[in-house]
């Protein structure tokens, strides 16, 4: 079982792709177009309004805009994912359905050209102007050129225009990428049979308009008639990182034609001085030829050794030479024929006069020079012209239209079977990188050379992707409209995929938090921990129970085996390595899959109104082709009733330790542990929970999770209690169905909760946030998906059913894809929910301030409380609270505390006075101002300011001191008016929102102190 810890993607460091089975040929063409920022910006910005999606009938459009979307979501969790690779599946799967077939493995041009071909349908779906002219779709300017074909006819010159997107080179008979370009260029003229007509002439080839982005299909296979099976060509072929291609564009014809004419020149003479070359490095007339320079030498050495008196046969004594006769440096020395007294002697003329000698040797001399001068002409004459055809087409003239090497496919294998990885040059950082599947390294050219050249090994290029090097849009990465500075990872991305991102890292991290716990769970029996501590206290008698026990495929090991224990003490000292912890210790959750087509999002249209069977049926239908993730079935069967009971489970384990214990702790603890030991555990550590309005459940020691404070929610009491009601659906028609059965269950629990009257110490829409969508009639989609979210609550945890419908909850909210979610419609929802609850929060918390004679603090609560409660009902008149009951006792906290004031600032002592200033200001004057703005403020309202004003106003009148007219002075005119004044009103302290039924007990409860002005404790 991998650790998803070693999936983190480090820093910006690129991201891989998965291969899911045979999937290297998507791999190696996506990345390579990936890292082209001028295509990833077209992909992620592609976009289609609604008039046009209307009009898309056909399957291939929508095939179309199907794939289009699979690769926008693949691009940008390629983009901005915090793992080191993606899963593609999706958009394989639409491929492999098109190519009919899913376990061959794809050829990468024929994948390459059937991408080619959906990307311009889909952009020329997006074109605001349908047009028949193509020439505007950005896939077609980016990627699509066009070449002329002529050719002589008659004493007349043909043209055809075609247009083409990769352009097919041959490699057999070539030796590098520009011989490839003329042999693909010019077609040779072809002998005639016929007597009238000696040559038929050839075709050319010129590049009309060349793309920004250069493919050139290499022709690596070819087709064995004899073995009736393809082959491939593993012959060396050479290509530069930069190529001019000037000399292949029609414009260029009549320089490109002369310079043609040069170079048959310069090889037909290259031709002639390579034979003779040929002839002095084999020479002779029968079949063994010899360089003749070699062959001078050696008839030299002969002449020249000393002349033997005795037959080669008779002289059997290895003799060593006489000194010879003086020779040159060319000649061999009397070390050289003295070397080896056991060599066998030299060949030798048996009789030679001094003159016969010399005219030989001067002979053989003055030939042997000659000859070599010959030869070093003939190379000398080979390598100019040799430079002469390498500088033909560098001149200024035929270079300025130069071609970056960006990406190169590498196939390694043979015809009928391989491997697919690309080398892509990084723009920004000057450098290679090996693209293989979800392995990503840097690289070089010597490594890339190694692998693509071929004539090596059995891997050679068989794509390369060249880039216009005029163009530095093609390479520029996206930047912000308004400071110009470049974007980089999930900020370079539209809203919509944006939030598909954080969603999916969100994703993400809860699955390292829960490998992580399951991890430590499993991991502390074995390294001998001693502080097992439960992650919440459960509502038992006995002690809380450790977070993990052996489970029942351990015990069954434990007793078939017969092997001693291992020594405590030697495990204390052993801690476990995470890396090499098994794969049954641990339970971790598979990497969410990524956004499948072909499945509706979970949460589409499910009217209230709908019988039971009728929207379990349309929710079936709905997600019946959802990825479904199956859970590895734990061996503990909890159970939860329906009717609310379950059976006692007593325990079978000790308590938890703390890390802090004290002698006669650890004493108890060795008893127990010595007792642990002496009757082994059976089962796994399971306690009794009392949930309120669900009843009695069991929750695993280990419930990965559990919180008890989250539990006694009513939102997770709901959810509960609808998957005990769905637990006959789950174990007969599996986890799918169950959660489909408990969805509804809720969904219609909770609609007719929101038909239900509320007051305010009884306001259902505090029992969850679906009452309060419900009442004000929030679309569908937010309602289902909410509903849906409740369902992966990780507190699920406590059980197998629990965990599986959790599973499948969490599958199906993955398949909701951007465009089926207005995510900051969904956002503001929620938030409105949650300022509903803090304007009830701040009412109740005012209103007990208030019942304590805190005026002062009540006032800044019931403040804020009415502001935001303002703020909520422009939306719809259920989305908060009566502003009535807010009015009324802010406008008696107001009016008390302003009493207040008042007393302070005309007693005349120093500290009250101040005491009184800092009242005026801190809440009343900002208190004033809020009210004065409103815009339509009731007669009590505006009577309790006109009495606060007349009051300060009264004060003017009177005997004071004169810095109490002085202080007066400054503040009475902020009391009279405040519409030039900025209103800042003090924040209130954060208070905890508590459970609903707290809520509505602690108001129900204050509530009835104030009528009876008599004090009510609440705990």
């Amino acid at each position: 079982m991998c650790n998803p810890a070693e999936w983190i993607r480090q820093d910006e460091w690129p991201v891989g792709i998965r291969n899911v089975g045979n999937t290297c040929w998507f791999s190696a063409v996506i990345q390579s177009l990936f890292h082209l920022p001028v295509f990833r910006r077209l992909v992620l910005n592609y976009h289609l309004s609604e008039r046009i999606l209307a009009k898309c009938k056909s399957h291939s459009d929508k095939r179309n805009m199907a794939f289009m979307q699979e690769l926008r979501c693949l691009f940008a969790l390629m983009v901005g994912s915090s793992r080191t690779f993606v899963d593609p599946s999706a958009a394989v799967e639409l491929l492999r359905d098109a190519f009919r077939t899913s376990e061959a493995q794809q050829d990468v041009s024929e994948f390459s050209h059937k991408l080619l071909d959906w990307l311009e349908d889909a952009f020329q779906l997006a074109a605001k102007d349908k047009v028949e002219d193509k020439q505007k779709n950005p896939m077609v300017q980016l990627f699509y050129g066009t070449f002329v074909t002529e050719r002589r006819h008659e004493g007349k010159t043909l043209c055809n225009i075609e247009q083409f997107g990769q352009y097919p080179l041959q490699v057999n008979g070539f030796n590098n990428l520009d011989e490839c370009l003329e042999g693909a260029m010019v077609e040779r003229e072809i002998e005639s049979l016929h007597a009238d007509h000696s040559v038929t002439p050839g075709r050319e080839r010129w590049f009309k308009k060349l793309p920004p982005v250069l493919t050139f299909e290499l022709s690596r296979f070819e087709f064995n008639t004899q073995l009736g099976r393809p082959e491939k060509i593993h012959k060396k072929l050479e290509f530069p990182q930069i190529i001019y291609m000037d000399r292949y564009l029609h414009k260029n014809i009549n320089q490109t034609h002369e310079r043609r004419g040069d170079v048959k020149k310069l090889k037909d003479q290259l031709a002639a001085l390579q034979q003779k070359l040929e002839c002095y490095k084999n020479y002779g007339s029968g079949p063994s030829k010899y360089p003749l320079a070699d062959m001078l030498q050696f008839v030299l050495e002969f002449a020249t050794t000393k002349p033997s008196s005795v037959s080669p046969a008779e002289d059997l004594r290895a003799a060593s030479p006489a000194s010879p006769l003086p020779k040159d440096n060319s000649e061999p020395t009397d070390a050289d024929s003295s070397e080896d007294p056991t060599a066998p002697p030299h060949p030798a003329p048996h009789s030679v006069s001094e003159e016969e000698l010399h005219f030989v040797k001067s002979c053989l001399q003055r030939w042997r020079t000659e000859v070599e001068n010959d030869i070093n002409e003939l190379k000398a004459s080979i390598e100019r012209l040799t430079l002469m055809l390498e500088a033909m087409y560098t001149d200024n003239n035929l270079c300025q239209v130069p071609y970056r090497l960006h990406a190169v496919l590498v196939h390694e294998g043979q015809a009928s079977a391989g491997h697919y990885w690309a080398y892509i040059y990084d723009h920004a950082n000057k450098r290679w990188m090996k693209y293989n599947d979800v392995s990503i390294t840097e690289s070089s050219w010597e490594e890339l050379e190694r692998d693509s050249f071929g004539g090596m090994t059995n891997a050679s290029a068989y794509c390369l992707m060249y880039i216009d090097d005029r163009l530095p849009t093609l390479t520029t990465e996206a930047t912000d409209d308004e400071t110009g500075q470049v974007l980089h990872g999930i900020e370079s991305l539209p809203p919509a995929l944006r939030r598909y991102v954080s969603e999916d890292n969100r994703w993400f991290q809860q699955e390292l938090s829960e490998w992580e716990e399951q991890f430590c769970q499993t991991a502390a029996p074995q390294g001998g921990s001693t502080d097992p501590r439960p992650k919440a206290k459960l509502q038992t008698t006995v002690e809380p129970a450790p977070q993990s026990g052996p489970s029942d495929e351990e015990l069954e090991e434990e007793e078939a085996s017969s092997e001693p224990q291992p020594d405590p003490e030697a495990e204390k000292d052993t801690e476990p390595d995470p890396r090499e912890k098994p794969e049954e210790e641990s339970e971790v959750s598979p990497p969410p899959p990524q956004i499948d087509s072909s499945s509706e999002a979970a949460t589409d249209t499910l009217d209230p109104s709908q019988s039971p069977n009728q929207s379990e049926k349309e929710l079936q239908s709905q997600t019946h082709d959802s990825a479904l993730i199956n859970p590895t079935p734990s061996d503990l069967h909890v159970e939860m009733d329906d009717t609310q009971t379950a059976a006692r489970v007593p325990h079978t384990a000790g308590g938890s330790e703390t890390s802090r214990e004290t002698p006669e702790d650890e004493e108890e603890e060795e008893e127990e542990e010595e007792q642990q030991q002496e009757v082994p555990v059976r089962e796994n550590v399971v306690s009794e929970v009392e949930i309120p309005n669900v009843g009695r459940i069991m929750v695993r020691a280990d419930a990965d999770g559990y919180n008890e404070e989250m539990m006694l929610t009513p939102a997770m009491q709901g959810v509960i209690l609808a998957i005990a009601k769905a637990r006959q659906i789950f174990d007969m028609e599996g986890p799918e169905a169950g959660l489909i059965k408990a969805f509804h269950e809720e969904y219609s629990r909770l609609f007719e909760l929101s038909q239900e009257e509320s007051t305010p110490s009884e306001d259902v829409r505090l029992q969850h946030s679906l009452v309060y969508f419900f009442q004000n009639k929030a679309p569908n989609r937010i309602i289902e998906r909410t509903l849906l979210e409740q369902f992966t609550d990780r507190n699920l945890s406590f059980d197998e059913r629990a965990i599986s419908i959790m599973r499948e909850a969490r599958t199906k909210l993955r398949l909701i894809k951007p465009e089926d979610m207005d995510m900051d419609e969904y956002l503001q929802w929620h938030d409105d929910y949650r300022l509903f609850r803090t304007v009830f929060v701040y009412l109740l918390t005012g209103l007990e301030h208030y019942q304590h004679g805190k005026m002062r603090e009540a006032l800044i609560f019931l403040a804020h409380a009415y502001e935001t409660n303002s703020a909520l009902l422009t939306h719809g008149e259920r989305r908060g609270l009566e502003k009535s009951l807010i009015s009324v006792y802010r406008r008696k906290c107001l009016t008390a505390l302003n009493d207040s004031a008042s007393q302070l600032f005309c007693s005349g002592d120093q500290h009250s006075v101040e005491e009184g200033v800092s009242i005026m200001e801190e809440a009343v004057i900002p208190c004033l101002h809020l009210m004065s703005r409103e815009q339509s403020p009731t007669r009590e309202d505006r009577d309790a300011m006109e009495s606060i004003r007349s009051h300060w106003c009264c004060c003017l009148g009177r005997d004071m001191e004169d810095s109490l007219q002085e202080k007066l002075g400054e503040f009475l005119p902020r009391v009279l008016d405040g519409s030039a004044e900025r209103i800042v009103l003090k924040d209130p302290p954060k208070v905890p929102v508590t459970a609903a039924h707290d809520l509505c007990s602690r108001l129900a409860a204050v509530m009835e102190s104030l009528h009876k002005t008599s004090v009510v404790s609440v705990k």
